[in-house]
């Protein structure tokens, strides 16, 4: 199963919005935040994980690809378990962004066994850099997967598969 540490997109929009004086409704405020705490909980906890991954350039759907394709396995998530907050998802569409790619700071995923979620998003909510903890998705392990050995897909919310792939080039120039 494939756990995040909360939602994604809001340092990348937040930077990008300082940086070209783009006034929104609301002020997007960074994820960035300190992330050995809430790793080293995880581990104490006897969580096995198999993977842990930063959300940082090319923001989760890069984590995501390179994982799959390093491991040369199926990656699949739901596109509803993927937590945007509305004022991001907003300032993404008005600039032609695709949320997955954002650059963020304070989040991570993680890979670990099915049997341990329910324990590892419990120690994970328990903190603050946490909270907000969702399964996004999982390792497949279906006969189909092996024709989709080292990518991505997502579910979106009406059922449909869809294959994320890397960017050709640069959604956001170097923020930081």
């Amino acid at each position: 199963v494939i756990l995040i540490n909360g939602d994604i997109g809001r340092h990348g929009m937040a930077i990008m919005a300082q940086r070209e004086s783009l006034a929104f409704e609301t002020t997007i405020e960074s994820d960035c935040a300190p992330l050995a705490g809430l790793v080293q909980n995880l581990l104490h906890a006897g969580i096995e994980l198999h993977c842990l991954r930063d959300l940082t350039r090319g923001g989760l759907t890069s984590a995501l690809v390179e994982i799959a394709e390093s491991a040369n396995v199926h990656i699949n998530i739901e596109e509803e378990a993927v937590q945007v907050q509305e004022e991001v998802r907003g300032a993404c569409e008005i600039l032609g962004l695709d949320p997955m790619y954002v650059a963020n700071e304070g989040r991570f995923v993680t890979f670990l066994p099915q049997a341990l979620a329910d324990k590892a998003l419990a120690v994970m909510r328990a903190h603050p850099y946490g909270r907000d903890a969702l399964a996004i998705g999982v390792v497949e392990k279906s006969i189909d997967s092996d024709k989709l050995r080292g990518m991505v897909t997502v579910k979106s919310q009406i059922g449909a598969r869809r294959i994320l792939d890397m960017l050709s080039g640069e959604q956001l120039p170097r923020i930081c």
